[in-house]
């Protein structure tokens, strides 16, 4: 977890929901995952820091038109068509993917193709965030959507995890609220409620106080049903 959280700041607007993310995918992955995993959507394949040492290959597969860094992808194609033949990964990771995609459910069938029979993937996907990486920008999700979209698709669903709660959505969304107007001195002056906000984040977002209804996102455990 130290190396991939190295070079993050506790300024950053996102530190709270990308420290507390890691844990829960590595805790899952730590289960289920081994061999050779895809990660879907790749980006600079940053999450390789978190899960690499848990696989024997970590391939990266991103689109040509991602607002990403392209030089860390192995497999240039699109979740609805992946350069690879059959069952040819043990294990898929795809986060923040789906809300970017305008049919999710073709893409589902897709990752399900190239995963073998019995393996384990883990997504995640949005439930309170604002707009991002538009126009490109599709879809919000709940629960009850997710377990149907993979249902429907011929996946087994394991379960379906809040990954927060009120506190950490609100104060999260807060920060990237303030973090617009962290322009040439008010960068320095808003780097501390920034900071403040993160850490009111992991203080508040557990117990009594935790109301899941509010999550930022959820992660899903899924697996493709065995031949």
């Amino acid at each position: 977890m130290r190396n991939y959280m190295r070079g993050r700041r506790l300024s950053d607007p996102a530190y709270f929901v990308i420290r507390h993310a890691a844990g829960l995918i590595r805790a899952e992955a730590e289960r289920h995952f081994a061999g050779r995993l895809l990660d879907i959507g790749c980006g600079n394949k940053s999450k390789q820091r978190l899960l690499g040492d848990l696989v024997a290959e970590y391939v990266g597969l991103d689109h040509t038109d991602t607002l990403h860094d392209l030089g860390q992808a192995d497999l240039i194609g699109t979740a609805y068509a992946i350069p690879v033949a059959d069952a040819s990964f043990d294990a898929i990771l795809c986060t923040a993917v789906l809300e970017h995609l305008e049919e999710p459910r073709a893409a589902l069938l897709e990752s399900a193709r190239v995963l073998k029979p019995g393996g384990y993937a883990i997504y995640t996907a949005p439930l309170y965030w604002h707009l991002h990486e538009e126009p490109r920008d599709f879809f919000r999700y709940t629960r009850y959507g997710l377990q149907h979209l993979f249902t429907n698709a011929g996946w087994e669903v394991i379960n379906i995890t809040a990954m927060s709660g009120f506190w950490g959505s609100f104060l999260t969304e807060f920060s990237y609220y303030l973090a617009r107007y962290a322009k040439g001195p008010l960068a320095y002056l808003l780097a501390a409620p920034i900071a403040l906000n993160n850490l009111a984040a992991f203080c508040l977002d557990r117990g009594l106080l935790r109301d899941e209804r509010f999550t930022w996102m959820y992660l899903l455990l899924v697996r493709k049903k065995p031949a």
